[in-house]
């Protein structure tokens, strides 16, 4: 069983940068394939950013391509997000989430192709 901790969030004027963390608790953590995912209010959790096991492989939403970026640190236990050029579409709740994956060069990037979810992390983009 995974714990995943979310950390970073809060609140920042548009055009602005946040770097959220997901920290994880197991001692396989590179066996797992993460993500993030994010909910606005009224609307459905929808995928951000996802990283495969070696933090070789990415892959992102169009909406955030070339703004926000995904990484791994392995050593940590911990995935990030780090966010630039905030928009204030960009509010919502941020999750980090995993999934157990035997191939090391597989991205998910459904919400239904994830195991273990965080309790989120609020960011809140002020125009």
């Amino acid at each position: 069983q995974l714990r995943l901790v979310e950390s970073g969030g809060g609140l920042v004027q548009a055009g602005g940068s946040l770097r959220l963390s997901c920290a994880v608790s197991g001692r396989t953590f590179s066996s797992y394939a993460m993500g993030w995912f994010r909910q606005a209010p009224g609307k459905e959790r929808e995928f951000v950013a996802a990283v495969s096991r070696s933090g070789d492989y990415t892959d992102y939403a169009d909406f955030v391509k070339g703004r926000f970026t995904i990484s791994r640190d392995n050593a940590k236990n911990t995935i990030y997000l780090q966010m630039n050029s905030l928009k204030p579409e960009d509010t919502a709740v941020y999750y980090c989430a995993a999934v157990r994956e035997p191939r090391t060069k597989v991205v998910v990037t459904t919400t239904q192709g994830y195991d273990y979810w965080g309790q989120g992390t609020q960011v809140t983009v002020s125009s």
